[in-house]
């Protein structure tokens, strides 16, 4: 299998890992759901995190390298390695971060109230955490992920299963990106940025009051105008930076 298949499956695979990751993160830990609702994460509408399987294919390129060997102290190496692993997935939040913030006016996520971060994107807590799911995917995952590799090279029909995984994440994204140009349009109208999850919060706390049924996996289907959902979220940003001040 070429090393092209390899990272269109890594990717497909890290994208729906990384889905459930950060449901149950921002189920249970998100300052951006108060409620603690369970609410879809990321940008697209399917369970997929682009930004986990950019940042799995790294890893794996990363790990393959482990063999270079500049230091003579084997824990130094893996120090080395794990931090570098986690430079590389702080670059690609940020990256991805800037360009959903300075292109769509959109925050994806916020972690201003962060000690060290830059921008509200990254902070060293959260590149500490890459650097830890780093350390678990070397040990624990990247053994297996060389066997599954290995399986797939010899089960290529398998490659089917991973088209149809980019015909649909294709389709995904250009409806998401529907989505965000309106969001875009609003956010430069009125001259704000958009928190992105505090949006969805609020359109599904709407639901739960209004008692009506939420669309899961399609937050922004609404009843009410999306311009309602989106000055009612700035007014709740607004009061809990009042809360703060006061």
């Amino acid at each position: 299998m070429n090393l092209f298949m390899k990272l269109a499956f890594l990717f497909s695979v890290g994208s729906v890992t990384g889905w459930c990751i950060e449901l149950v993160f921002r189920r249970f830990f998100s300052a951006a759901n108060p409620e603690h609702k369970w609410i879809n994460p990321g940008f697209c509408t399917g369970p997929y995190l682009p930004i986990y399987g950019s940042g799995l294919c790294v890893l794996y390129l990363i790990a393959r390298i482990e063999n270079i060997d500049p230091f003579s102290s084997n824990a130094v190496n893996k120090i080395v390695l794990f931090a570098t692993m986690a430079v590389c997935m702080t670059v690609i939040e940020y990256i991805a971060g800037m360009i959903a913030l300075k292109g769509f006016k959109v925050r994806l996520w916020d972690y201003t109230d962060e000690w060290g971060n830059i921008n509200g994107l990254i902070c060293p807590k959260f590149s500490f955490f890459w650097a830890v799911l780093g350390a678990v995917y070397y040990f624990l995952i990247h053994p297996r992920v060389l066997n599954s590799l290995e399986w797939l090279a010899e089960n290529l029909a398998f490659s089917f299963v991973i088209g149809m995984f980019y015909g649909i994440f294709i389709i995904d994204v250009v409806h998401s990106a529907q989505l965000i140009t309106k969001l875009k349009a609003y956010a430069e109208e009125n001259d704000v940025i958009l928190r992105y999850e505090t949006l969805k919060s609020e359109i599904r706390s709407w639901y739960d009051e209004a008692s009506k049924k939420y669309h899961f996996f399609r937050p922004f289907r609404i009843e009410r105008s999306l311009t309602e959902h989106i000055r009612a979220s700035l007014e709740y940003i607004e009061v809990k930076r009042r809360e703060k001040r006061g």
